[in-house]
């Protein structure tokens, strides 16, 4: 099996795909918390909705005095106070730490297709963006909500953020443009399937 980018990449004759390394840019600072800055609905709303239905009776029983409170604010004092409920509000990669990157080669922004990530010479994501691929990096994984942490968020976004943002400093961006977008949802399963990358791979775990 190939994992090496010059062995693989660049030359997938068998599916006639050709990646390009197209620059990412982060901003200086990483987020921590991001799930604290919920503060559209209270913890009492939160937990009447069908995803949190089953922590209402533990919420009300425990935390009678919080239920006016922002959920975030009050998910940010239970793990600051050493309270594990709070994770049963998020997904299982809610609280990590994240980091705010960019696309912005303007050959790029409009195009769709497949993109991988690579660490050296190893693909470990491999995804497909039938958005343009400015608003699946800009808008999508380079820019983690507050919703986006939560149960009823984007758990893959959160994921994928957290994972560049560890890595930011050996992170390489691969975009191929396929412009027959009904091809898009075998040639990734093709190239995962080859590649077995990692960050996939933990996804499904």
């Amino acid at each position: 099996m190939q994992t090496a980018i010059g062995m693989s990449l660049h030359e997938i004759q068998l599916v006639g795909l050709e990646f390009r390394r197209v620059p990412l840019l982060f901003d200086t600072e990483t987020q921590a918390n991001r799930f604290a800055l919920l503060d559209n609905k209270t913890l009492g709303e939160t937990v009447c909705a069908p995803k949190y239905q089953s922590l209402a009776e533990l919420v009300r029983a425990r935390y009678p005095e919080s239920i006016q409170k922002p959920l975030g604010i009050f998910l940010l004092e239970r793990k600051q106070a050493g309270d594990g409920v709070y994770k049963r509000f998020l997904n299982r990669y809610g609280d990590e730490t994240y980091s705010r990157f960019y696309l912005r080669d303007a050959e790029w922004l409009g195009r769709k297709g497949l993109y991988c990530y690579a660490l050296g010479e190893m693909i470990v994501y491999i995804g497909q963006s039938r958005d343009s691929f400015g608003k699946r990096i800009n808008q999508g994984y380079g820019n983690i909500s507050p919703k986006n942490c939560y149960l009823d968020g984007q758990a893959t976004n959160c994921h994928v953020n957290s994972l560049v943002t560890r890595h930011r400093d050996g992170l390489r961006l691969f975009l191929s443009e396929v412009n027959d977008l009904s091809r898009l949802d075998g040639l990734e399963k093709r190239l995962i399937q080859m590649f077995q990358p990692a960050w996939n791979i933990s996804l499904k775990g």
